[in-house]
């Protein structure tokens, strides 16, 4: 009961003191989400006075193991005597049985009895080495079980000797088949924040024989928080006698409730390396990007369906034989700037970037004095059947995007695209200026008319824009030095301030702008954008992956890491993450000399690594025929041509069910720039899944360079071989040490190592 009752006189008559009670619990709970039976009785026996816990140990915060008849919970104390639990096995209506206890390297495992079967559950406490909570619920079914309902796993308690409920704030939660992640803050009693992550990966058996899918499986409203395992609503049991993990949970942990801001997306991004650190995480493959980037250069050039002519000149369609769709510009510079990147890497010429930069001029509109979304010759064959697909129609990142591709080409010393990005910008300061640097979704070009002003009812319009403007902003700055365009880039930068989770509209454009604000951290001093940058990369952090989906057609990719392009999109999509990929090694690039936070540092080289390996299963010749949607939106899917799909979905459903997309065939060409380091002269080259720094082959011998990362983690180090001769005799050595690290060689003739991240690389060879 709550503590006040405690203290009514003896003689308050029955009716008076139940009717007190009654107006308590009123009070209480009216103000706060409606909650379940379920929780009234859960809350109410943990808050038993003579509960006698079955484990306890102290480490920082103090953890009590509590078996309440039908589950058994780990109850979490704050120093200041807040209190959270999570429940470790579960069956409705029992009597659980704890038939033994056992402590093993610091895990705690108990065998527990139940009418529904026999649980294993485990757990390990946070130590210095690994500040996370971490435990495991595992069934075998004494029966073929089917589960209607499941309820979620978290009861915030709050106050020791209080059974009323701890308050709180969710600030993010799983969408959709994203992490299954939970970060909150208990607010009253003031007591911390919580990063929970459920391992989605660990539940494929259960997913595959129950045909459930694990999204939207982790949130809840507050208090009725946590993970719920999903209902197996299609007559799909469990079998008996067979063993599933029914919950695999990392949990950390903080004393700060974040008073702004910025602590906020600091605590976040601490936390989740935390948890990433102790999550166990699949092995990742090399793949041989020569060999696939000049597939998908072939294809790219010589297939009819990604071409299109228009007055004479040749353009990329958007997907593989999309004919109705009129050429766009972003299409031809997300693939022209990717093709750049390579001929430098590889000091090598291509005709058809002639072929698509002869093109480029038709996109400018003398009038407006800008670049337009749809070639001006052929966008009146539009039938308007999307809001978009309109000739004057522009979505507010389609007119940034081409301008920041154009300034790198422009940077790189390309005239064509110099001349067309000036002329443009003062179309686009224009646009920035009428809407306050705060862009619509959609708004005409002729009278900048707002078309769509907002995603969703209540929730702005495209809220990462501002980044993006500030990136091209500072690109004209470094081109031509007028500081209009850095005052520019400052103005539109202060528009992201308070939108915390809020701000991601696409992930490549929030992902420019994390690097952008870095930049102009580096430009301005001002502490202000390089926390901006973090909350750009928090977003982006939000919308990832951080499991394998190993059930249904989810068994023939690898899916851990991977990243969403919107808030709301059901799949993971090839051209987002190939930019935000480039990105991410870009503000590594800027980073490198900053003093950044060592949790960023670590998760966007992990990104990278796990993108590498994962990029290739977008090609439909790496996917069994059988998973490929047989209905395409846009175009047509050919399963034999090495150009990606856009879209990559939940182990149940189809992928390519919106189109092979052209516009994603930088794929390889961004990855092989970035990982391959070419040594003049010898028949091999030097590749890394992490980012490098300093490698310069052509003024040193031996090669020196620097990884990314943390050193806590590892990346794999290979010797490539480039031709039939016979590989050098190597010497790898790590941070000035003498002492030689040894690799194993391939089947293939290459050399491989695993190297910590963070790590100095020395690499000497004989002929």
């Amino acid at each position: 009961m709550p503590n006040q009752l405690m203290f009514y006189p003896f003689f308050i008559g029955a009716t008076a003191a139940l009717t007190e009670y009654k107006n308590l619990l009123n009070d209480y709970f009216f103000t706060m989400n409606a909650i379940s039976p379920w929780l009234l009785n859960v809350n109410a026996a943990l808050n038993e006075p003579d509960l006698p816990p079955v484990y306890e140990q102290e480490r920082g915060y103090l953890f009590k193991v509590y078996l309440i008849q039908d589950s058994l919970w780990i109850v979490v104390s704050w120093p200041k005597g807040s209190r959270i639990a999570f429940r470790l096995a579960y069956s409705p209506n029992d009597q659980l049985e704890i038939k033994k206890v056992t402590e093993k390297n610091g895990r705690v495992i108990l065998q527990i009895g139940s009418l529904i079967g026999d649980y294993e559950a485990t757990f390990q406490l946070p130590d210095e080495g690994t500040p996370v909570l971490h435990f495991t619920s595992a069934l075998t079914p004494s029966a073929s079980l089917l589960f209607p309902y499941w309820p979620r796993d978290i009861v915030p308690l709050g106050a020791a000797g209080s059974d009323i409920l701890a308050e709180g704030e969710i600030k993010v939660s799983q969408v959709g088949t994203r992490s299954g992640q939970l970060y909150f803050s208990l607010t009253r009693p003031k007591a911390g924040s919580i990063l929970y992550l459920q391992n989605l990966t660990s539940l494929a058996d259960y997913n595959q024989i129950t045909e459930t899918s694990a999204g939207d499986t982790v949130g809840g409203e507050w208090p009725e928080i946590g993970f719920a395992l999903p209902p197996t609503l299609k007559n799909k049991p469990l079998e008996a006698g067979k063993t599933y993990m029914l919950s695999d949970a990392l949990v950390s942990f903080s004393e700060e409730v974040p008073a702004d801001e910025s602590a906020m997306v600091r605590q976040y991004l601490n936390l989740l390396a935390d948890v990433y650190l102790a999550l166990p995480k699949p092995p990742t493959h090399y793949q041989h990007w020569p060999e696939i980037l000049n597939k998908g250069l072939t294809d790219l050039m010589d297939s009819p369906g990604c071409w299109s002519q228009v007055d004479g000149h040749h353009y990329f369609n958007a997907y593989v034989c999309d004919y109705a769709t009129p050429p766009e510009i972003m299409v031809q510079l997300a693939i022209l700037l990717p093709l750049f990147d390579y001929v430098e890497w590889n000091d090598s010429q291509l005709a058809v970037m002639k072929k698509i930069k002869d093109g480029l001029p038709a996109f400018y509109n003398k009038e407006l004095g800008t670049i337009m979304r749809w070639h001006p010759k052929v966008a009146h064959n539009m039938q308007g059947e999307e809001e978009h697909k309109k000739p004057m129609v522009m979505d507010s990142w389609y007119l940034n995007h081409p301008l920041l591709n154009l300034s790198r080409l422009a940077l790189k010393g390309d005239k064509t695209a110099e001349k067309l990005f000036l002329d443009s910008l003062d179309f686009a300061i224009k646009v920035a200026r009428h809407f306050d640097y705060s862009w619509p979704v959609f708004y005409k070009m002729d009278t900048l008319e707002v078309v769509k002003e907002e995603t969703q009812p209540g929730k702005g319009g495209e809220k990462d824009v501002p980044g993006l403007y500030a990136h091209v902003m500072l690109q004209a700055w470094e081109l031509t030095g007028e500081k209009r365009f850095l005052a520019e880039a400052e103005k539109s930068a202060q528009k992201l301030k308070g939108l915390g989770f809020e701000l991601f509209y696409q992930a490549n454009n929030t992902a420019f702008s994390s690097g952008a604000l870095l930049r102009l951290y580096k430009i301005t001093k001002k502490e202000v954008y390089k926390e901006l940058s973090y909350l750009c990369l928090s977003n982006v952090f939000k919308n990832v992956s951080l499991w394998d989906c190993n059930y249904g057609y989810g068994k023939n990719f690898p899916s851990f890491f991977a990243l969403f392009p919107l808030n709301d999109a059901p799949y993971t999509a090839v051209y987002e993450e190939q930019e935000v990929f480039c990105a991410f090694h870009d503000y590594l690039h800027h980073a490198e000399g900053q003093e950044i936070l060592p949790s960023v540092r670590l998760l966007l080289a992990e990104y990278i690594r796990f993108l590498v390996e994962r990029a290739v299963y977008y090609y439909p010749t790496m996917l069994p025929k059988e998973m490929l949607s047989e209905e395409v939106k846009t175009g047509e899917v050919d399963p034999n041509l090495w150009i990606a799909l856009e879209d990559m979905h939940d182990g149940w459903e189809k992928s390519g069910e919106v189109g092979q997309e052209v516009y994603g065939a930088g794929n390889a060409f961004g990855i092989l720039p970035r990982h391959y380091m070419q040594v003049e002269g010898r028949p091999f080259m030097i590749y890394t899944d992490y980012p490098t720094y300093g490698f310069s082959p052509k003024k040193h011998r031996p090669a020196n360079f620097k990884l990314a990362g943390d050193s806590r983690l590892a990346c794999r180090l290979m010797l490539v071989k480039t031709d039939k001769g016979k590989m050098p005799e190597f010497s790898v050595t790590l941070n000035g040490s003498k002492k030689v690290v040894k690799g194993e060689q391939t089947r293939e003739g290459h050399l491989e190592f695993t190297v910590p991240g963070d790590s100095v690389i020395h690499i000497s060879w004989k002929s």
